[in-house]
């Protein structure tokens, strides 16, 4: 009789281990979360001419230089990546006629040199084309730009808010760099009338620089 239950035991025991072994989950490694694409641009701008439509100085010429940051905050929105921007400008300089009125008409020969720096912490760009050869963009930026003397007129400010838009090309040239090549641009600055003079300007600009992927390096192209 023992032996006789031992034997009809026997297969359920059998089953009872195959379900137990078959029921241990292997654990699967938890895919690394890649962080959002980011860059640095080290960019240069020069004005070619300007116009008088938001502001009313004029015969002037702007040249900055400095860094910008991108990184893909908000995802993509017809069919672009969209990018939170920030400029740092370590340089700027500003070539206007020596003497100025308070609307920022030349009343005087001889021109001046300013110098300044300017700062842009709220930005948006948008790239087409990701990952591609040529990849066209949009962005604009809003910051402040300080010089060393009042701009476009003595009974103007140092201080000047900025606004800048943007249209161009990125063209990858290696998994790390792409160049930018601003093909146009509007940089307006002016004072908000934290004074009564508030000439302001606005200037057609180009711009060129280098970006440079931070992180995992992209595939070859």
């Amino acid at each position: 009789m023992p032996a006789l239950f031992l034997s009809l035991s026997l297969p359920g025991v059998a089953h009872g281990q195959a379900l137990s072994s078959s029921s241990i989950s292997v654990t699967q490694p938890v895919p690394t979360k890649q962080p959002p694409e980011s860059n640095l641009v080290y960019e240069g701008l020069a004005s070619y001419g300007n116009y008088r439509i938001f502001a009313g100085g004029s015969n002037c010429h702007l040249y900055t230089s400095g860094v910008e940051y991108d990184r893909n905050s908000w995802g993509y929105f017809l069919k672009a990546r969209m990018d939170y921007a920030a400029e740092f400008l370590p340089m700027v300089v500003l070539n206007e006629p020596a003497k100025l009125d308070i609307w920022g008409d030349t009343i005087g020969p001889g021109r001046k040199i300013l110098y300044g720096v300017g700062f842009s912490p709220i930005g948006l760009r948008m790239v087409w084309r990701n990952d591609r050869g040529l990849q066209p963009y949009f962005e604009a930026k809003g910051g402040f730009l300080v010089f060393d003397h009042k701009a476009l007129s003595s009974a103007a400010t140092y201080e000047e808010f900025t606004l800048q838009e943007a249209l161009g090309l990125l063209v990858k040239v290696s998994p790390r760099y792409d160049l930018r090549l601003g093909l146009f641009g509007d940089f307006h600055f002016s004072n908000g009338f934290m004074v009564p003079a508030n000439p302001g300007l606005d200037v057609m600009n180009a711009t060129f620089g280098l970006s440079y992927h931070l992180g995992k390096p992209r595939g070859p192209g």
